[in-house]
């Protein structure tokens, strides 16, 4: 562990509130970052949408299985990313090996759960999903009493505490979706509709586990949560992996998480005498906690597996790094090769069920094959670049991570062992699902305002005629839930972007639309197919984007940080 990690938890846990200063220092940045890229000598990528076509169409076809985590997907994907970065002449970044293992644990519960809260039967998948993260054979849990604790946040910097007063040790926290900001946006709580960490699963059922809780379940609502509960029911499920973790971490958590359907707790509150949407709309406006006088009786079998999944790690080095030529840099031509631009895709997706009958493979096209299609086409570009004598400064390292859809746990690896410095990592670029709807006239940056970083994005779609803007829905907490956070969480600028609400023009606007029907509901299903009518002109416009902002990043001395309205500015400060 990395001795600034428990700085990183404690900036983690503040929220973005000062927006004024994030306009005012994005306004000055921009005005470097323009003039670096205005007078660069770039170079026009010239991607090529057939090859990046059958690169989506391969990984995400059945002989992939779906592209889960240590199985005959996971190889057949390794071995073909392998091969195509190898092809391009880049260089495996663990001493000549392109593969970094993770080593993972996979948790199956048993899909025969025996579990009675408060004298209800629940039934799998209709009504709850439960599992365990921990390595017993039988889960067995009697008579632990219910407490609702709001939205199970702890939160000094807001004067927030839901566990106040509360002993959790031996009871089951019920916990809201999302945080009080989405709820009340009004009252700017938090930071209003855009969901904080606070919202996020992952922390719930970490603060329920430092509270001593027994177990955590959170109550899906599909508005504040941002999907369906066909989601949940689709990916939590089956085996959930998780990153191999000190025996002390493993004790202290939670011994059953999961999730109940709204439907399922307004029957359970009512069975305790108390109206649920009374004690959530209390749970907005104030720190909240009330016992509900029922218990839960929770059975099921589980198993514990352990076995390595793989990132794939690929580096160009950096143009002044080549050994092959005679002459050393001079001082002022200090070579910057050990300074990295990290690209990252998620390689994985959530497998095959067979459970289900008929169609039961999550091909995971659009997400994330799109992605790993994305990277591969930008290491193309800047491979030749390189061959051809224009080799940027800085290196480029392109991570393909596992892992991601189990929560992140291939980057989470990664940012915490990483093959290179975090120290020397400039900024990392993130792919994950790409736009199939055709070109836009706008450019989405998840969580605008974060960073310096974003400068870079927001120039390169201006020279595409596009005007950068923020994500339409910031409550689903998506800067939260794609591979760039775990480098943000050590201070790394890290952006997420790509595709836009605007439609080029009406043609787009109408072929968006029928594919838009015709993809409704595939997100984490078994419908994610590749589309042989994808218009992917948009994911190249996007491919552009990126690869323009790290060819002027590449070449500069600049180290972009993080505003000071950031969680992340302690850790990497913004130069204004």
């Amino acid at each position: 562990m990395k001795p600034y990690l428990p700085l990183c938890a404690m900036v983690l846990l503040s929220a973005c509130t000062d927006n004024s200063d994030v306009s005012k220092d994005s306004t000055l940045t921009a005005k470097s970052a323009v003039s670096v890229i205005s007078t660069m000598n770039a170079h026009t990528p010239t991607f090529n949408e057939a090859r990046f076509r059958q690169d989506i169409q391969t990984l995400s076809s059945d002989a992939f299985e779906g592209r889960a985590p240590t199985t005959k997907g996971e190889k057949l994907t390794l071995d073909y990313l392998t091969q195509a970065f190898s092809e391009m002449g880049l260089k495996g970044a663990n001493n000549g090996s392109f593969l970094q293992a993770v080593p993972m644990v996979s948790y199956t519960a048993s899909e025969d759960q025996q579990v009675n809260f408060g004298g209800i039967t629940l039934k799998y998948r209709k009504d709850m999903v439960l599992s365990s993260r921990h390595d017993n054979q039988h889960i067995t849990i009697e008579k632990a009493p219910l407490v609702f604790v709001g939205y199970g946040i702890n939160a000094p910097e807001y004067q927030w505490n839901d566990y106040q007063g509360l002993d959790m040790k031996g009871k089951i926290a019920v916990i809201l979706v999302n945080d009080p900001g989405f709820a009340k946006p009004e009252r700017a709580l938090f930071n209003g509709k855009a969901m904080t960490y606070y919202g996020r699963w992952n922390y719930k059922f970490e603060e329920a586990s430092r509270q001593g809780a027994l177990g955590a379940v959170i109550i899906h609502d599909t508005k504040p949560a941002s999907y369906p509960w066909s989601v949940v029911e689709n990916s939590w499920t089956g085996a959930q992996q998780d990153l191999v973790q000190d025996k002390a971490v493993q004790d202290a958590r939670v011994q059953v998480e999961g999730w109940l359907t709204l439907d399922t707790a307004k029957a359970l509150f009512t069975k305790a005498g108390v109206n649920l949407d009374n004690l959530m709309a209390q749970a907005a406006e104030q720190a909240t906690n009330q016992a509900l006088s029922l218990t839960a009786d929770i059975h099921f079998n589980n198993q514990a597996s352990y076995s390595d999944s793989y990132n794939l790690v690929a580096t160009l080095p950096g143009s002044t790094a080549d050994t092959s030529t005679e002459s050393a840099p001079t001082s002022s031509q200090k070579s910057q090769a050990d300074e990295h631009i990290v690209f990252t895709a998620h390689w994985d997706h959530i497998g095959t069920d067979i459970t289900k009958t008929g169609d039961n493979i999550y091909n995971g096209a659009l997400d994330n094959a799109t992605g790993t299609a994305g990277i591969m086409e930008i290491a193309r570009q800047f491979s030749a670049q390189a061959q051809a004598g224009n080799g940027l400064k800085r290196s480029l390292t392109f991570i393909a991570t596992t892992g991601e859809e189990q929560g992140l746990l291939g980057s989470r690896f990664y940012a915490a062992n990483p093959l290179y410095p975090i120290d020397k990592t400039v900024a990392v670029f993130n792919l994950d699902s790409g736009n199939v709807y055709g070109k836009t006239l706008d450019y989405t940056i998840v969580g605008k305002g974060q960073s310096e970083l974003e400068t870079y994005l927001i120039d390169a779609a201006k020279s595409q005629g596009r005007q950068a803007t923020a994500e339409s829905n910031p409550a689903s907490g998506g800067f939260f839930r794609s591979d760039h956070f775990s480098f943000a969480k050590f201070g790394v600028p890290a952006v997420f972007a790509g595709g836009g609400s605007e439609p080029l023009d009406a043609a787009t606007l109408k072929y968006k639309t029928m594919m838009q029907a015709k993809m409704k509901g595939c997100y984490h299903n078994v419908c994610d197919h590749y589309h042989q009518d994808w218009d992917l002109s948009g994911a190249l416009q996007d491919l552009a984007v990126y690869y323009q902002a790290a060819e002027a990043l590449g070449n500069n001395q600049d180290w972009p940080g993080y505003y000071s309205g950031s969680e992340f500015n302690q850790l990497r400060p913004a130069k204004n």
